[in-house]
This record gives structure tokens, C-alpha cells and sequence, in this order.
């Protein structure tokens, strides 16, 4: 018998899918979630979170995060302000320099989301 000729019975149909455990992602929820991971999906992005977060403070000068790595000043900045514009990190000018921090309750989110718990 080919697959397209087979007819499961409402039983056989709940009994050969996986239910659900939990309420699975909303589209509104989805839909504001999305930006954040398209932001951390870059490499440099991602290590800028990281190194913002495990400084003291969960804060950095972005004097600091240009010695970090091996780009222009110019590149770093334009992700900095990707990481900015989407939400992942706070900053504040203090006298010539920008410091960066992170927002620990959207991480806090994104954790709970990739972990199972929202």
C-alpha cells in the first residue's frame, strides 16, 4: 500500500504523533525573539555580548573591546550598535568613551527560551 493511499483513524493519528508537553512559541512572541538572535547570529557580535557580560560588572568601555579583536574601530562599532539597536546591550558616554552593558534581563529571556523554560 503507498503512503498516499493510507487512511489513519483519529486514534491512529494521536497515537503515532508526539504530543505537545508545553505551549510551543507564539508568532508575537516569536516575531519579537527573532531580531535578537538575527543580532547574536554574527560570531563578532556574539563574542562582544560574551565579553561585555563577563566583565565586572557586566559593563566595558569600548576602548577595551577594540583591543578584543582584529578589526577596525569602525566594524566594531557598527556591531556594537546592532547589539544596541536590538536590545542586547545599554551604553553610556563617560566623558570621550562609550561603555556597553548588557541587558541581563533579556538574556535572562533568551536563556529561558533556548533552555525550555519559556
Amino acid at each position: 500500500m503507498s503512503k498516499s493511499q493510507l487512511t489513519l483513524t483519529p486514534v491512529e493519528t494521536v497515537a503515532c504523533c508526539s504530543p505537545l508537553v508545553r505551549e510551543p512559541l507564539a508568532a508575537d512572541r516569536a516575531e519579537s525573539v527573532a531580531p535578537l538572535l538575527k543580532a547574536l547570529a554574527d560570531p563578532v557580535r556574539l563574542r562582544l555580548v560574551s565579553i561585555v557580560a563577563a566583565s565586572e560588572g557586566g559593563e566595558a568601555c569600548v576602548c577595551d573591546l577594540n583591543d578584543a579583536f582584529d578589526l577596525s574601530q569602525p566594524t566594531i562599532s557598527h556591531h556594537l550598535k546592532v547589539l544596541h539597536e536590538a536590545g542586547l546591550l545599554d551604553r553610556s558616554k563617560r566623558g570621550v568613551w562609550v561603555y556597553y552593558a548588557v541587558r541581563r534581563e533579556v538574556l535572562a529571556d533568551l536563556a529561558a527560551l533556548i533552555g525550555g523554560g519559556a
